[in-house]
């Protein structure tokens, strides 16, 4: 089972939170807001934040943008993963991975469940890496966020998560180039 322990100092990253939407402004982004209090209060950095219509060449445009940011270590989506005509966020993203992260999917259905129960299958929740950036793509409720964030990601972007975590292996996600993005002391 996993734990936490105290061995290293924190590591704050700096993530960007993605709004995909036609309605919402800033004002009203309560799944937004939801990971952004959710990520400073963790300790961690907003790096950026943005609200886009549900396009595929916007979405994809905003997180190529931000994985092209050597200061962005992870992009958070949320909106536009269900299956209405206008839910593109998958196909917009999807394509930039270099690796996806199939467990991801998995393990947020399986948190989803026990609160919503099949209505989970809504969603096509999703994440990968790209350019040494970790992108997870979430719905577009309150509720689906808190799941994710809570049951997830809080755990795996502290770095003192035990047994593993993703703040650990950040800067041999581009090993094959020879360069780290981020150096922790191990």
């Amino acid at each position: 089972m996993s734990a936490v322990s105290s061995e290293k100092p924190f590591v704050a990253l700096a993530i960007a939170v993605l709004t995909i939407s036609d309605t919402r402004t800033f004002a009203d982004d309560r799944s937004g807001n939801t990971l952004v209090e959710r990520l400073e209060g963790a300790g961690h950095r907003l790096a950026a934040r943005a609200i886009v219509p549900d396009d595929v060449e916007e979405i994809r445009a905003q997180v190529a943008h931000w994985i092209a940011d050597p200061a962005v270590d992870v992009v958070i989506t949320t909106g536009g993963t269900g299956f209405t005509g206008r839910d593109v966020t998958p196909e917009a993203v999807e394509p930039l991975f270099e690796k996806r992260m199939e467990g991801f999917s998995t393990i947020f259905h399986l948190i989803s469940f026990q609160k919503i129960g099949t209505s989970t299958l809504q969603s096509r929740a999703t994440a990968g890496v790209a350019n040494s950036t970790y992108i997870f793509c979430l719905p577009g409720s309150p509720g689906a966020c808190r799941d994710g964030w809570d049951g997830i990601l809080a755990q795996q972007l502290d770095i003192n998560h035990r047994p593993c975590n993703f703040v650990e292996i950040l800067p041999r996600l581009d090993e094959h180039l020879k360069r780290g993005k981020l150096r922790t002391s191990a």
